[in-house]
């Protein structure tokens, strides 16, 4: 039954006292030592009760809990600044009804509860919840090193549930609000229930701490091991004399501030600098990671070599090493000139288009020289995946940089000079448009942030000296085209060729072969034979060939024979490289009906073609032979329907046409031939053919023909008056729209060759047909008397 009662009272701070517990704690508050001292002088029974909030210094009835424990004080100690410890013994709970006095001391009414234990269903619950109760404290014992082994066989020797619940909770050390928690619960099965889950819950988180700590340990230890290790390498390290004592990781973090390059660049290296330290236990990652911020340190962001605007040095270098190439020296010069008054200038994108061997690689090369920059060549013949360009991506295995990445970091600098050479000979297959991919690289409006797949971060190109070289147009496509300045490098002259081997080829091979100029003299007859006999190529490399193998020949002959001087001329220059291997077709040394010369335009310079025409009785075919190609057939057939258009004019037979066959052949008939340049030859040929009159013997002509007789310009012209001027050409008809054309040749070439511009077939014929003398007497029809008023004998 519980009982009331009245007794002096203590409020704590922070601790609640439980029945069973003996514990001491300190007061220094004057109400709480008047209390412990009025009890003293008592029966030493004393009611402690715990505080609300422990900041409360002079705490109310509301500032209280309302259960506490009524204690015995078993002794009392004075500690120095007026405090005392007291030291007491926990015996039953009461419930505080109302507080009586509050001062000089606090005395509170208070309800004692009954701690009898309620009868449960058989004695056999009691024991199991003993038992149960028992072994859970046994296992947080074990967890907890605080407990001693007494205190755990004391409570191993309660068979009281009451006095066990009160004892474990008396010496479980939790906070006191869950203490406080249990002390309140009236219902013994619930307060037990609760003990129970506080004690379980202790366990748990007891666990828990314990698999945490084992793992910080284990990673402890380990980062132990790896320090003291690294520590053994460095010594090692400093003992052999290595300097590098640094980790790499320390050693790329220095290098990264160190590098000149954007913010963008260093912060995504210091972020690569992390990732790498953080994968040194994953060696195949650490590979990937290292590789790459090797390969970023190495990129010249922003680092650059000087402009050299020395344009007096650069002329001068430039004529020194080519003869020539006229254009492509004056481009530089210009942008050489625009950058020395403006201090900047967009760097110029050039595409050299030439026949081979006509020394646009090696143009490129002096270029470089003349300005000062280092040279990268980059070939892009047969290049045919992005990725070459654009690089691989770094999660692929064995990925790297593109070509032009790895072409500025074997410069070295940002602004070298970078060759593309032969650009048309790119392809495109199923792994990308390669073409595309350099639409970004040639753009002087975009190349400033130009992204590698590698790289990741923006590469600038912007100062970069690009030239690209070709062969042919037809295969770059016009977007491409368009980012690029077209210098056009034509076929050397044989005149050009003399000087670039006497100046260039002739020293070249001499040093090559270990022969000096006096030993071995070549004249200038034997490199105009050899020229013009020996090579048939636009450019010069088969020349340089065939000066090599007369060297050879000479080494052999100055070692085997011990002969000073070797002298070669054209009488003995078949001893050195044999019968020649090439002739010019000259002109015919008589006019012909039906034969015709034309000029055409080949990859290796120009050459002359013989056209010739046949007629024959038939039923009006036309016959095309020698290799022609669609647009050469059409041509002829174009020729052929402008000479029906005229024939009535020229008194040919109505039914002429229907009653003979035409045959239009073209020598050499293994060569394949195509090309409308060649319609006003087949045209002319034809109407010689039809009409029985004869074309003059030492007259070429080139143009494309029209339906209604119209002359349309053509290309490659110079190339063509070359080949007519070593053919023993003396005149040449050309489209007179080319007129611009033959005023940028130069005088070495037109020198000697009558050059006369049509428009019209009218005109083609009246230069082309020569008729006799006779042929002109009683001639009434106005165009046949046009047509004698061409021939000199008819010139009256």
């Amino acid at each position: 039954m519980n009982r009331m009662a009245s007794m002096p009272m203590v409020a704590l701070r922070g601790m609640t006292i439980m029945p069973e517990m003996v514990v001491h704690f300190d007061i220094s508050r004057k109400r709480s030592i008047e209390a412990v001292q009025e009890a003293m002088a008592g029966d030493q029974k004393i009611f402690l009760i715990a505080q609300r909030d422990i900041e409360v210094d002079n705490p109310e009835m509301k500032d209280l809990y309302r259960v506490g424990t009524v204690a015995t004080v078993k002794q009392i100690l004075k500690l120095p600044k007026q405090i005392i410890r007291v030291l007491v013994s926990g015996e039953e709970r009461a419930v505080l009804e109302h507080l009586e006095v509050s001062d000089p001391y606090m005395r509170g009414y208070i309800k004692i509860l009954d701690e009898e234990t309620p009868l449960l269903t058989g004695e056999l619950n009691i024991e199991a919840m003993v038992r149960g109760l028992r072994e859970m404290y046994v296992e947080y014992a074990m967890r907890n090193p605080k407990i001693t082994k007494d205190m755990v066989n004391q409570i191993q020797q309660i068979t009281d549930l009451r006095k066990m619940v009160n004892q474990v909770a008396a010496n479980l050390p939790i906070a006191y609000t869950d203490l406080q928690e249990i002390l309140e619960e009236t219902d013994f099965m619930k307060q037990y229930e609760l003990l129970a889950f506080k004690l379980v819950n202790e366990v748990q988180i007891m666990n828990i701490r314990d698999e945490i700590q084992n793992k910080v340990k284990e990673r402890v230890d380990k980062h132990q091991r790896e320090y003291i290790l690294r520590e053994e390498l460095k010594l090692i390290r400093e003992e052999l004399g290595d300097d590098t004592t640094l980790s790499d990781a320390e050693e790329f973090a220095n290098a990264v501030e160190a590098l000149e390059a954007p913010e963008e660049v260093k912060e995504k290296l210091r972020k690569e600098v992390r990732r790498f330290k953080n994968s040194l236990q994953s060696p195949a990652e650490a590979g990937v990671v290292r590789t790459y911020i090797e390969t970023m340190l190495e990129m010249p962001w922003d680092k650059r070599a000087e402009d050299f605007t020395d344009l007096t040095y650069a002329k001068n270098l430039l004529e020194e090493e080519h003869y020539g190439l006229e254009e492509v020296k004056e481009r530089v010069l210009e942008f050489l000139a625009v950058r020395a008054l403006t201090k900047k200038g967009d760097s110029p994108i050039l595409c050299l288009v030439g026949p081979p061997g006509t020394g646009k690689t090696s143009i490129a090369r002096s270029l470089a020289k003349a300005l000062k920059k280092p040279y990268v060549r980059i070939s892009l013949g047969g290049v045919r995946d992005e990725a070459e360009i654009r690089g691989h991506r770094k999660t692929y295995v064995g990925a790297m940089p593109g070509r032009i990445a790895n072409g500025i970091k074997a410069a070295g600098v940002k602004n070298p000079l970078l060759l593309l050479d032969e650009i048309d000979k790119v392809s495109t297959d199923y792994k990308g448009d390669t073409f595309s991919a350099l639409l970004e690289v040639l753009d002087s409006e975009q190349n400033n942030k130009f992204r590698d797949h590698y790289l990741e971060v923006p590469l600038d190109l912007s100062e970069v000296t690009f030239v690209t070289t070709a062969n042919t147009l037809q295969t770059i496509p016009r977007p491409l085209l368009d980012r690029m300045e077209v210098i056009e490098i034509s076929s050397y002259t044989e005149n050009e060729k003399l000087h670039i081997a006497e100046e260039h080829l002739i020293p070249k091979q001499l040093e090559r072969h270990g022969l000096t100029k006096d030993q071995l003299t070549i004249s200038k007859g034997v490199v105009w034979k050899m020229a013009r006999n020996y090579t048939k190529e636009a450019g010069v490399r088969q020349l340089e060939r065939e000066i090599g193998n007369i060297c050879r020949k000479a080494a052999k002959e100055i070692f085997e024979h011990d002969k000073k001087r070797i002298q070669v001329t054209e009488r003995n220059l078949v001893k050195y490289l044999g019968k020649e291997k090439y002739t010019y077709q000259m002109a015919n040394a008589e006019d012909e009906v039906g034969i015709v010369r034309g000029l055409a335009w080949t990859s290796v310079g120009g050459d002359t073609l013989q056209i010739e025409v046949n007629v024959m009785p038939g039923k009006g075919e036309i016959m095309l032979t020698g290799q022609l190609g669609d647009v050469m057939k059409e041509s002829a057939r174009t020729g052929i329907s402008y000479i029906r258009s005229i024939s009535e004019a020229q008194n040919v037979p109505a039914d002429f046409f229907e009653k003979h066959d035409i045959h239009i052949h073209i020598p050499e008939g293994a060569v394949p031939k195509d090309g409308p340049s060649a319609g006003i030859t087949m045209a002319t040929a034809m109407f010689s053919a039809i009409t029985g009159k004869k074309v003059c013997a030492d007259l070429a002509m080139t143009g494309e023909i029209t339906l209604r007789g119209r002359v349309l310009p053509i290309g490659g012209l110079k190339e063509k008056l070359l080949a007519a001027k070593n053919a023993g050409i003396h005149t040449v008809l050309v489209p007179k729209e080319n007129t611009k054309d033959v005023e940028e040749i130069s005088s070495e070439i037109t020198k000697g060759l009558e050059i006369i511009p049509v428009s019209h077939m009218r005109e083609v014929l009246e230069h082309a047909i020569c008729v006799e003398k006779d042929a002109c007497e009683g001639v009434e029809d106005c165009y046949e008397k046009d047509v004698c008023a061409g021939s000199e004998i008819c010139a009256e």
